[in-house]
């Protein structure tokens, strides 16, 4: 298992490097500089208010949407990331915004140590659950770092949408609802998903499939009490050639063709 984290680990590395630098205007930089918020309509609408919060990003790669929190309000905002380049990248950020922010190096799974403090929210968005074999783990880490009461949002692209490819103009299954822990899903991208045309170098990585009844099973196991599930016609990327942006940095798919949910989020609550 090791060795799948370390080439994710690297690959991460080289994408912080591109995504801290980023061109395409995916990121949002400058406004997240300039004190502004990098969150979609969809987080920054169900995510609801953070004013006077104590706010954990976990999986916080470069550190936009935790420095955004802040903006909005919480009360402090620490990110958490495996990826020490990312980690450099953040607190880079937050210097250059002049925005108090806290950012640790760890794996996920070793989050409850390495913050050593709870705290009212939990964020995880777009792109963080998987990257990791073990949903009841993650879940668990979850429920360590939160007060009672505190709260889990969790946003990403669906499962389903993760299953498929694009041909000819629809949707065609490529892949197993649930991935093996360990079989992962072997990516080897050579561009990263922003449409930077900078290469990786470092370009393969693993990946797991969670369907959704995981996800919530998860979740709950783990004592949190589920809040809301909601599903998505609309992603933060450009997953498929054909999708076409419907709002902000979101992207659905082209009119006429059969739509699946492209999007899954859910609250929960400690109790």
């Amino acid at each position: 298992m090791q060795t799948f984290f370390d080439a994710n680990r690297l690959n991460w590395d080289e994408r912080a490097e591109l995504h801290s630098t980023d061109t395409t205007g995916s990121y949002r930089i400058a406004k997240v500089l300039a004190g502004g918020s990098s969150l979609h309509a969809i987080e920054a609408e169900e995510v609801g208010d953070v004013a006077g919060l104590d706010v954990v990003h976990l999986q916080c790669h470069i550190g936009l949407d935790t420095l955004s929190l802040k903006h909005l309000g919480a009360a402090s905002v620490t990110g958490l990331d495996f990826s020490p380049r990312s980690i450099a990248a953040a607190r880079r950020f937050a210097e250059q915004a002049g925005t108090e922010a806290r950012f640790v190096e760890a794996s996920v799974y070793d989050a409850p140590a390495a913050l050593g403090q709870t705290y009212d929210l939990a964020f995880v968005t777009w792109g963080a659950i998987n990257w990791l074999p073990d949903l009841g783990a993650w879940a668990k880490v979850v429920a360590e770092v939160l007060r009672p009461g505190g709260r889990l949002y969790l946003l990403e692209g669906h499962p389903v949408m993760n299953q498929m490819e694009w041909e000819d103009g629809r949707f065609v299954a490529a892949y197993d609802r649930a991935t093996p822990a360990a079989d992962p899903l072997v990516v080897d991208n050579p561009v990263t998903y922003t449409g930077d045309s900078r290469t990786l170098r470092n370009s393969r990585n693993y990946e797991w499939l969670h369907p959704v009844g995981e996800i919530v099973s998860a979740v709950l196991a783990a004592g949190l009490r589920l809040d809301f599930l909601h599903e998505h016609d609309k992603l933060a990327w450009r997953a498929f050639p054909d999708m076409v942006e419907v709002g902000e940095d979101l992207f659905s798919v082209p009119e006429g063709a059969v739509t699946i949910p492209l999007a899954v989020s859910l609250g929960a609550t400690k109790a």
